[in-house]
């Protein structure tokens, strides 16, 4: 209170001066001010006299009195959240009608440092508010705008409670280092570092507290974030807030989840079949009398409960919105003993101060978390495990499930044998809990001698705790005997612990001048910006079930805390000319203390322009055409997410427990030097776009087209390192370069619009090619590329290579044989460099993970009270390689040497595959089509309206998710993340019915 006088009395003097030499010539206006579409009459409007500081505020009737000089023509109204509007003065009464800032928000975009008006954009932008969100419940807040934006991918990793997405914008710009975008909620730049015990950093966002997303997609608009935005930029607005009487919302969501399709492997009787023709007597002696179906023991019917509850409105005579809120989700996971519970609290004032001069944002987000994680190595077993066995051996052993015996072993246990599925999970306990909370204080001020110049002050933090452990029973299989102690007595099990804290601090500040000049308007900002990260992970010793502590694995130090800090210059300035011509500039400096000092800072500069040709006399008048506009964008953005904080210096850190020094009878570990990369700096990206935005019949019609090209240089890349140069054998370097081309195409109809009746449709199409053009110091014809891609079922064995000419990932494989009925031939492949020997000269690059065209398709429909609609998505041109046949789909893995028998992909019925060759795993047969049509979401919805004596407003939605997928590939599902199945947590199909209550 004391700060507000101090400010607000030399003004009050002046306004009193001016009033005083004005009264001899004034007049006195009077009116109400309501709202728009409510009528409600509004307390605390301000009315200011255009041009001057003279003002009013409306009292609680919504009536204002106002003395003001003869010669004033008009009056200015501006309240929190309303848009501020302008009154000519035509008598002595004005009354006026403000229209709430939700309903002109598809007007303003919110970016980088403020906001300006969707036709003022002159980079490549979307934006979608919560009308525009898929209309089903989810649990993590991407999964809203699935499917919904040109250029941007965002694929569910698994079908785990609380997983995350991978979200790419454009394609990605890197390989070793990041390609996830940076994200923004409420001025706080998130952290997508992972989190023990969190399964996804973005779970802890409660979605039912979101009101929009803007998505940065060129350099143009996302450079002034500089070094993080390299892969674009995503800022996520929460809820606030409104003027009127406050409304208590709450929310609910009840859903089942089912596995939509189990993997096709051998049943029971085609087991006992192939067993009994193609094994010898001890094989066929293996097989028991039961016949179960593993999938459908370790997968289960889910339920999952959903509730939020928020209270928003204004407070303090119409000058403190708020809006509070609290959820609650559990959710289950289809695999048994998977499952996640949220706690969830959010908190916004944004009070406005010495006549909306001093505005103040606070936000708190605090969520908590409990998590079990499956065993998901379940998964992979119930597709190995020999179907003709019991669940349970009738024996007290193992808790009485079935293992592989081997009474020789001193587990007991079968060496390399699968384990029980069933075991694995119920037998296993994998708990982790987190808090998180997010929030941030961003103080606006408008300078009362110069309304034109704001400053604006954003301090916030994103800090998270996550602790956790593991405990599996001594009598489990899959913890068996697994340390002998000096007394030669075994210990089995597992009690282990994790725990880990991050502290993220953000200070921003930045002053924004704004005027307009005749023709003229100028927008400039300019800011600083700190940025510091703090990690800390404890380092736990392998502990058995009855906390025995395994030597060997007693860590070196017991915490890490690893930090590394950012500070930004940055500056923007945006010109127009007549509301026609608009030219954007930014530019944004970062040091990072990842890197050395003479590489610290990176520059990232933007510029972009615009030509609003709808507004040229020739198109101004055409009724048809309601928008077109030119834009064209150039802008360099950076990239150092994904490297070590210390990598350019080297340290001494100490030694492994596998390397220790003997001295006597004694072991020790010593200190030694680390790897390091004195010369890394800043991996850079170069993006041009040119877009036209487009409107017809008053933008019943309206969309964008855009066409873009990226090109990354000094790519983080890891290589090898020659004997004797270094501290370690391989390291990330600055090599190599990467582009990326492409067109996005968006298009928005409304085929119908009635009082009665709407009908949106919603298309978007993306083409997008990803091509590696360096990856060497010097041109090197005979360097192949860095492997990549892991698979199982072959020890060592890499799927896939970063080759220069071919996208990132490509798949590297022999060329397969088919005989004439178009059957593989087994280790049989096509000699490609013709030298007669067959071996890894003849591996060759096909295909990608990565689609070459992606839609997605989206539709509304309202008549009345009642509201349907549906979400799809495609993919064309995405390949993915079946890890699942390659590993199961062969005799030798079906009638196991090792004297045990397992189930396979049902593929082996079909190929005959015997298995057995290093190369067999390594063939372009497994590589499979993936394109796919996938309905996500289908929903119907009724509002009743008005119950509860007028004062409730009830809406009732059905919906159903990942309804079904179209598609050639022949494993469970065509999208995995890297292009690998194997062990992939299915993603489930969820019947859902939700109650939304407004009062």
């Amino acid at each position: 209170m004391y700060v507000r006088r101090l400010f607000a009395a030399p003004f009050i003097v002046l306004l009193l001066l001016m009033s005083a030499s004005a009264s001899a010539q004034s007049r006195i206006i009077s009116g109400t001010v309501s709202d728009a579409k409510t009528h409600q009459l509004l307390f605390g409007v301000t009315v200011l006299v255009s041009g001057t500081s003279t003002a009013t505020q409306t009292d609680d009737k919504g009536h204002y009195r106002l003395a003001i000089a003869d010669s004033v023509k008009t009056l200015e109204f501006s309240f929190i959240g309303y848009a501020t509007q302008t009154a000519a003065i035509t008598g002595e009464v004005v009354d006026v009608q403000l229209v709430a800032e939700a309903a002109n928000l598809d007007n303003v975009v919110v970016i980088g440092y403020g906001a300006v008006k969707k036709k003022d954009l002159t980079g490549s932008v979307t934006m979608l508010s919560s009308k525009d969100f898929n209309q089903v419940p989810v649990t993590t807040p991407e999964q809203l705008i699935a499917g919904k934006v040109a250029g941007v991918q965002i694929m569910s990793n698994s079908g785990a409670p609380g997983s995350g997405s991978t979200i790419r914008i454009r394609g990605g710009a890197s390989l070793n280092a990041s390609n996830d975008p940076l994200i923004v909620i409420d001025g706080v730049a998130l952290s997508n570092d992972a989190l023990p015990g969190s399964p996804n950093p973005l779970s802890m966002i409660n979605p039912a507290d979101i009101e929009s997303f803007t998505i940065l997609k060129d350099a143009s608009a996302s450079a002034i974030y500089g070094s993080r935005a390299s892969n674009g930029v995503i800022i996520v607005t929460t809820k606030k807030g409104k003027p009127g009487k406050p409304v208590i919302n709450f929310n609910t969501q009840f859903t089942v989840s089912q596995i939509p399709k189990y993997l096709d492997v051998l049943s029971p009787a085609e087991f006992r079949n192939y067993v009994q023709s193609n094994g010898d007597a001890a094989q066929i002696a293996l097989m028991g009398n039961a016949g179960t179906n593993w999938q459908k023991e370790v997968y289960q019917a889910a339920v999952t409960t959903d509730n939020n509850l928020s209270l928003s409105g204004v407070a303090a005579n119409g000058r403190l919105p708020y809006r509070v809120s609290v959820g609650y989700l559990k959710q289950n996971g289809i695999v048994k003993t998977s499952e996640m519970e949220r706690k969830y609290f959010g908190f916004n004032l944004s009070p406005s101060f010495l006549d909306d001069h001093l505005k103040i944002d606070v936000n708190l987000k605090v969520a908590h978390t409990d998590t079990r994680f499956a065993n998901t190595g379940a998964i992979g077993a119930a597709v190995s495990f020999d179907p003709t066995q019991p669940i349970y051996s009738g024996s007290n052993r193992f808790d009485g499930y079935y293992e592989w015996l081997d009474p020789a072993s001193v587990s007991g246990l079968k060496s390399l044998a699968t384990l029980n599925p069933l075991a694995l999970l119920m037998q296993y306990n994998n708990r982790g809990r987190v808090l998180r909370g997010i929030g941030n204080i961003q103080v606006d001020y408008k300078f009362h001698f110069l309304p034109e110049l704001k400053a604006n002050l954003n301090m916030g933090f994103d800090e998270a705790h996550g602790i956790g452990g593991i405990l599996v029973d001594d009598s489990a299989a899959q913890g068996y005997n697994r340390y002998k102690d000096p007394n030669n007595v075994f210990h089995g099990g597992q009690n282990n612990k994790y725990s880990g804290w991050r502290d993220n601090g953000i200070i921003e500040f930045y002053l924004n001048y704004l005027k307009n000049i005749g023709d003229h308007r100028i927008d400039v900002t300019a800011g600083y910006g700190f940025y510091d990260f703090i990690s800390r992970t404890m380092n736990y010793p392998d502990v058995t079930y009855d906390g025995t502590v395994i030597p060997e694995s007693v860590p070196a130090y017991a915490m890490d805390k690893p930090r590394y800090t950012l500070i930004s210059y940055y500056g923007r300035a945006n010109y127009s000319f007549k509301n026609k011509y608009l030219l954007t500039a930014t530019l944004r400096t970062d040091g990072s203390s990842k890197f050395n000092p003479d590489n610290r800072w990176g520059v990232f500069p933007s510029g972009a322009l615009a030509w609003k040709i709808k507004e040229e006399p020739f198109l101004k008048s055409a009724a048809v055409l309601s928008d077109l506009k030119l834009r064209l964008g150039y802008g360099i953005t950076g990239q150092q997410d994904g490297i070590n904080d210390y990598d350019y210096i080297s340290y001494f850190k100490l030694s492994g427990n596998n390397a220790q020094y003997q001295l006597g009878n004694d072991f020790y570990q010593m200190y030694r030097p680390g790897g390091y990369y004195y010369n890394r700096k800043w991996e850079q990206t170069s993006n041009y776009n040119i877009g036209i935005d487009y409107g017809f019949l008053n933008n019943r019609i309206n969309g964008s087209i855009d066409v873009y090209y990226r090109s990354t240089k000094d790519l983080l890349n890891e290589i090898n390192q020659p004997a004797g140069t270094n501290f370690t054998n391989k390291i990330v370097a600055n090599i190599g370069s990467m582009e990326n081309r492409g067109i996005e195409f968006l298009l928005t109809v409304v085929p119908v619009q009635t009082k009665n009746v709407k009908w949106d449709v919603n298309f978007n199409a993306t083409y997008n090619k990803n091509k590696i053009t360096k990856l060497t110091i010097v041109d090197d014809p005979n360097f192949a590329g860095s492997l990549t891609g892991g698979i199982t079922g072959a020890t060592g064995n890499y799927i896939q290579i970063q080759s220069i000419g071919f996208p990132r990932s490509s798949f590297y494989v022999y060329q397969q044989v088919y005989d004439q009925q178009g059957k593989p031939v087994e280790n049989v492949f096509v000699d490609r460099n013709g030298d007669g020997v067959i071996n890894e000269s003849d591996l060759y690059r096909y295909k990608s993970p990565d689609p070459q065209y992606f839609f997605g398709l989206s539709s509304n429909v309202t008549y009345k009270k009642l509201s349907a609609g549906f979400s799809a998505r495609a993919n064309v041109g995405n390949y993915v390689y079946n890890n699942v046949a390659s590993a199961t789909g062969f005799q030798v893995n079906i009638l196991n040497p090792l004297g045990i028998i397992n189930n396979g992909s049902s593929d082996v019925l079909y190929t005959n595959f015997k298995g057995g060759s290093d190369k067999f795993a390594l063939t372009d047969y497994f590589i499979e089509n993936a394109s796919f049509l996938r309905m996500d979401n289908v929903y119907v919805a009724y509002s009743f309206g008005k119950l509860f004596r007028n004062t409730g407003d009830l809406k009732l939605n059905l919906n159903v998710q990942n309804l079904f997928v179209i598609t050639k590939y022949k494993g469970l599902d065509p999208e995995v993340p890297n292009g690998i199945d194997n062990n992939f947590y299915p993603r489930p199909r969820i019947y859902g019915m939700g109650l939304n209550l407004n009062f």
